[in-house]
């Protein structure tokens, strides 16, 4: 089981080389990660976009790339399709989004002639490391879907466990969290995380994945507040996915443990048929290579 984010580093380098389609490459900050990304072994980068805007980036950085590397693109649209059509037709094994807007890249992903769609829902997944927490936590969906209801709630949690599997965990531990554990009609998010609990139960995620809600933060995280709690959880404590009823706190906590944690992390986009490398400008250096990894790892489990 991968339990630190430079082991995932570690094993994406001992695999084949996977090559990855760059949508609107020409972005100093994606180019400078794909540098390290090609230098460390992990994957073959394809740019797409603006050639000549690329191929003088790459000068400045000192990125050495072959010219069938490089494919024009006469607009952000055509660079997403183009980068969906090579992984369609297996040019390419994963995607990553460059200077173009998500929504240009997923109306390309999402294409029902042409695209990448699946019957799942698309949605986002963070991997936090911190000193606090003795394993990666998934936190899910604090960048895709707003306000997700029943339905979206589990096809997030199938995402998830993609992640988890992907990593070694062999039971996915979820735990659907919400201000409190009892269910109240005054708070939806407590009634979800109860459904979503029976719904486990009934075995609607398969046997190997746990579902536990509704939870407080703390009776996900610390077995030591439910002991003083006395609430008996088979996850409590050791929990793989923290499942955010809505964007917002799926957002406050992933910062959180960004900025106040110090945490290091990793984001894909799941639910199409191949991982989505998804990074923000303010993402540091060492956060864009293991999202690039992490999306490596996961598109080697479907080869």
């Amino acid at each position: 089981m991968i339990k630190h984010l430079d082991e995932l580093l570690e094993e994406v380098k001992s695999n084949p080389r996977l090559k990855l389609a760059v949508a609107a490459a020409e972005d100093l900050d994606v180019l400078e990660a794909l540098k390290k990304a090609k230098e460390e072994g992990l994957i073959e980068p394809i740019l797409i976009g603006d050639k000549d805007k690329i191929t003088s980036l790459c000068k400045d950085i000192g990125f050495s790339i072959s010219f069938d590397e490089v494919i024009s693109a006469e607009s952000l649209e055509e660079s997403a399709s183009i980068a969906v059509s090579l992984v369609k037709s297996g040019k390419a094994h994963f995607l990553m989004k460059g200077l173009l807007d998500t929504s240009i890249l997923l109306k390309a992903v999402l294409n029902k002639k042409n695209g990448l769609r699946t019957d799942n829902l698309i949605s986002h997944v963070m991997a936090y490391e911190t000193s606090a927490y003795h394993k990666l936590l998934l936190l899910t969906d604090g960048g895709m879907n707003i306000s997700p209801d029943i339905n979206e709630k589990a096809m997030i949690i199938k995402n998830a466990d993609i992640v988890a599997k992907s990593l070694g965990v062999e039971k996915t531990k979820v735990a659907a969290i919400a201000a409190k554990e009892k269910a109240s009609d005054k708070m939806p998010a407590t009634i979800d995380g109860l459904k979503l609990q029976e719904m486990s139960k009934n075995g609607d995620f398969g046997k190997d994945v746990i579902v536990e809600g509704p939870l407080a933060m703390d009776l996900a995280l610390s077995q030591e507040a439910a002991d003083i709690k006395n609430f008996k959880s088979e996850i409590s404590g050791d929990v793989d996915v923290i499942l955010a009823p809505y964007i917002e706190v799926g957002n406050a906590i992933g910062k959180t443990l960004t900025y106040l944690a110090g945490a290091k992390s990793a984001g894909i986009i799941m639910g199409a048929k191949v991982p989505i490398v998804l990074v923000s400008r303010a993402d540091d250096a060492q956060t864009k290579l293991y999202s690039i990894a992490l999306g490596s790892h996961i598109a080697s489990k479907s080869l």
